[in-house]
């Protein structure tokens, strides 16, 4: 199913990517659009994992320089049953996580200083199920290759007016009206693929990370303080790549960009709600959905990693 998904996917950008092609150049735009498809997904395939990570200069950790995080990482991807995917952490005051890589035995984690510094360890270990199931599920793939040609759409389309300039409208017979819509349908189109992947992909990916770290509670109160803290903490690197907000566990758009007029992730409070029923604690019972969560740290699938537990001290690591 998921490669059915992903097949379907690379279809339809390319079929997006040529037709603005035909747009702006005619039938000879639309076949070196489909070259330049063509090389995109194959490089794309292979790469677009490290141009991700590159993006937000996410640097790789291990075992002696980050101890507490990449154990945590460890257990859960042994709970999973998933290999060991490689971790990073990114230098951005925003809490927020993505993950990457083309199937589990290529796949990495990523983790912003934010997330670390400003949640729990026991809320950090559901974040990071979080991600690793988006492995497991293998749609991490979905996600850096529509990340990749969305991007590529939006640049293509923002060039629309300098490569039609001094063009002979018989190759677009549309003429100008081809070029705006060029300019405006297609990357609104990329936009909406990627909303209803991230949606649907979100919930999944919510539920099977509360399976993983045994505690939903955890993530929920996760998911919370990342979206109340990604209101008002800009994400420079994301602003600058909106065309990667979708990967993050929360979208890292604070809104004062029209890429952020429409949503790449389902609503915030409807994923709690998901994850407190996992709970058996229902809106109205001793817990509503709107208050915090806190995540227990007496329960025994608690990474024992130390980190947290009597420690004053942020997690050690190249962010402290």
């Amino acid at each position: 199913m998921n490669t059915m998904r992903t097949a379907m996917l690379l279809a339809f950008m390319t079929a997006l990517f040529m037709g603005v092609g035909f747009l702006i150049g005619g039938r000879g735009g639309m076949m070196i659009a489909f070259i330049i498809a063509a090389g995109m997904n194959f490089f794309s395939y292979w790469n677009s994992d490290k141009m991700v990570l590159r993006a937000y200069r996410a640097q790789e950790v291990n075992e002696r320089t980050a101890p507490e995080f990449y154990v945590m990482v460890r257990d859960l991807a042994r709970n999973a049953g998933l290999p060991m995917p490689k971790v990073y952490v990114f230098d951005n005051p925003q809490p927020n996580a993505f993950a990457t890589g083309r199937n589990p035995q290529n796949a990495a984690v990523a983790a912003s200083t934010g997330l670390l510094q400003r949640l729990s360890p026991e809320e950090v270990a559901g974040v990071m199920a979080h991600e690793l199931a988006h492995i497991e599920n293998r749609d991490t793939l979905t996600m850096t290759i529509t990340a990749t040609l969305a991007g590529a759409i939006s640049m293509l389309s923002n060039f629309a007016f300098l490569f039609s300039s001094g063009r002979d409208d018989r190759n677009n017979p549309l003429g100008f009206v081809g070029v705006l819509i060029a300019m405006i349908v297609a990357p609104l189109a990329a936009m909406l693929v990627q909303m209803a992947i991230s949606r649907t992909r979100e919930y999944a990916a919510d539920r099977r990370g509360a399976e993983i770290c045994g505690q939903p509670r955890w993530l929920a109160s996760a998911l919370q303080k990342i979206a109340g803290d990604a209101s008002h903490i800009e994400n420079v690197d994301a602003e600058r790549n909106p065309a990667t907000a979708h990967m993050f566990i929360i979208n890292p758009l604070n809104g004062q960009r029209m890429d952020n007029l429409f949503s790449t992730h389902p609503n915030t409070r409807n994923r709690i709600e998901a994850l407190l029923a996992m709970s058996d604690i229902r809106p109205g019972g001793s817990t509503p959905p709107e208050a915090p969560v806190k995540a227990s740290r007496t329960a025994r699938s608690v990474p024992t990693t130390g980190w947290g537990r009597g420690k004053a001290e942020p997690p050690k690591g190249p962010w402290s």
